[in-house]
């Protein structure tokens, strides 16, 4: 069925108009990171006549780009040098996401292709622990980790956002096996390959998109995650969603500031998408097709 041109239009015109209504508060944001504290809360708001300053990167950073104080350091407060939390963040997420995408992949692959009893059981549990609210877990793992000696290190944030991450990648990439027709298994172990071979070189390969889109998934739950690591550091370590709390100085919250950290740590999650697009659109699309 062909559509009209004035259809067709409209179509593309609200189209526009959504996206434009999800990306304004994203683009605004940005306009704020560039502002001085006395023109974000101009009443009309500036969307773009302002004067644009890189004073909050510099105190966020530690950077000189040659400008302006912003109103925050002009008044003495502030003193913000966060590149070693945007780092915190990055690696605490990179392995984090590494190892729950590595043990979910094995372990979807058993329950979806090696059949043994109270395999559904197993399912139904994973999904279980998914419901728990991290609030309910966030003060035993807290006295766990301090007989351990886990409480303020990479070593034990990571830990508990793989687990954290674990359910939600098994239950994925299971569904990721489940669309790979049971035949390919059939042909290859008859053919005399093993399990281990039928893993890792025909099975991998084909779910290379499912296992993109997981580790997205993963990724910017990590990024994103407050409580636990809010709970599980003290002072060596800290993520940029905890330390964006603490952007208050004696004359309030360094609105400035905080956009300047935001915006900047957006970009990472941006690049690791990027990196993964064209695995994470064939993942995305995998099984929409059966025959």
């Amino acid at each position: 069925m062909v559509q009209s041109p004035v259809r067709r239009f409209w179509r593309i015109l609200i189209a526009w108009m959504v996206v434009m209504l999800f990306f304004f508060p994203l683009f605004y944001w940005f306009t704020v990171a560039f502002k001085d504290a006395r023109e974000i809360f101009d009443i009309p708001p500036r969307i773009v006549n302002f004067t644009p300053t890189l004073a909050n990167f510099e105190e966020v950073f530690g950077l000189d780009f040659g400008g302006q104080k912003s109103q925050v350091a002009r008044t003495g407060g502030g003193n913000f040098y966060m590149a070693p939390r945007l780092l915190d963040s990055i690696i605490i997420a990179l392995f984090s996401t590494l190892l729950a995408v590595m043990i979910a992949t094995m372990a979807a692959y058993a329950l979806s292709r090696m059949p043994f009893r109270t395999r559904h059981h197993y399912v139904a549990w994973v999904l279980s622990t998914r419901m728990m609210p991290p609030v309910a877990v966030v003060i035993p793992i807290f006295f766990i980790y301090k007989n351990i000696n886990l409480l303020d290190t990479y070593t034990g944030v990571i830990l508990i956002h793989m687990v954290m991450n674990l359910p939600l990648a098994v239950l994925l990439m299971k569904s990721f096996f489940d669309d790979i027709p049971r035949e390919i298994d059939e042909s290859a172990l008859l053919d005399g390959a093993s399990r281990w071979l039928l893993f890792r070189r025909i099975m991998l390969p084909m779910v290379k998109g499912g296992i993109a889109a997981t580790a997205v998934l993963c990724f910017i739950f990590s990024w994103t995650e407050f409580l636990f690591v809010l709970t599980l550091t003290q002072t060596s370590l800290k993520t940029v969603p905890v330390v964006s709390s603490t952007f208050v100085t004696s004359t309030g919250t360094a609105w400035g500031n905080m956009a300047a950290l935001g915006a900047a740590a957006m970009l990472p999650a941006f690049v690791f998408i990027l990196l993964v697009q064209k695995q994470l659109v064939r993942g995305l699309t995998l099984g929409s097709v059966k025959q």
